[in-house]
């Protein structure tokens, strides 16, 4: 009997390690920091996850705190200052978004399937194979994103689908979400047709609400003579807020006629990473330039 407890605890443990390296990967990449929070945690002699003890932690006590959403899942992670290491995920039904109420019938998540809400409290190399639960949230709220504005939540988990159970509850209130990443575009309409190396050289300016850095790229098109003349060009500059930021390109054509005097369509656009969420932002915009012959 002794050697069958010991296998079995040698393979929880297992579980559990893999567990914890799997909760590693599947935390969102846009975790953000959390500005105030905090997290406890019990459990009753026998769960597996807590060992039956207690831990609380609290962010501006030494310990850290991040957070993850998608506005149907969140992420929490805790970092404490004496070494331990938590990951908590609650999860609503797939397609629903995560609000206010009671979720019964939690399964493991990410694996709960599309019809059960998904729940996982593991930390300290110990994780549930499988565990059935429920959550309650009290208050949520979401930003751009996926930010997590508000979150407080409570929990409980039984490893494994057994009578111990591990209870907990995070509350975080960050600070209110940062605006979204805007980009301005003009094109000014004039140019140059370069007569030595024959290309076409546009200007502009750019805007931005956040710094980034800017990427702008776009085609220059002319017709002359039933010829078709073509260029793509390419620049980067730095925008900060507070005014537009003057850029300027040249256009190679792509074959054997040089640019020239005389109208053309000149598209560009503008690309960036929103600094604070880290999707990318861009802008189009095509005007008709006049090139002028240097």
């Amino acid at each position: 009997m002794r050697n069958l407890v010991s296998w079995k605890r040698a393979v929880a443990t297992f579980v559990g390690l893999v567990a914890g390296i799997f909760l590693l990967a599947v935390i969102p990449a846009n975790a953000q920091s959390v500005t105030e929070g905090s997290f406890t945690a019990s459990g009753d002699p026998g769960d597996w996850v807590t060992g039956g003890g207690s831990y609380s932690y609290k962010t501006g006590a030494g310990d850290v705190m991040n957070v993850s959403g998608n506005g149907n899942h969140v992420a929490v992670s805790v970092d404490g200052k004496n070494g331990d290491y938590w990951t908590l995920d609650l999860a609503a039904i797939q397609g629903k978004p995560l609000v206010r109420g009671v979720y019964d019938g939690a399964l493991r998540y990410p694996f709960q399937g599309a019809a059960a809400p998904g729940l996982d409290f593991s930390g300290n190399h110990r994780g549930c194979n499988e565990l059935s639960g429920t959550f309650t949230i009290q208050d949520i709220a979401f930003g751009p994103n996926g930010y997590v504005h508000k979150l407080h939540a409570t929990f409980v988990q039984h490893c494994e689908h057994g009578a111990p159970a591990a209870r907990g509850e995070v509350h975080i209130d960050n600070a209110p979400p940062p605006a979204e990443l805007d980009l301005g575009l003009d094109i000014s309409v004039e140019g140059e047709a370069n007569s030595i190396n024959g290309k076409a050289y546009v200007k502009g300016t750019v805007s931005c609400t956040a710094a980034a850095k800017v990427t702008i790229s776009g085609r220059v098109t002319q017709i002359k003579d039933q010829v078709l003349i073509r260029g793509d060009y390419t620049t980067q500059v730095d925008c900060k807020p507070g005014g537009p930021v003057p850029w300027t390109a040249a256009a190679d054509p792509t074959g054997t006629t040089p640019f020239q005097a005389g109208k053309a369509e000149v598209l560009s656009r503008a690309s960036a990473v929103d600094p604070t969420y880290g999707n990318p932002v861009t802008e189009e915009k095509t005007t008709i330039v006049t090139l002028r012959k240097v």
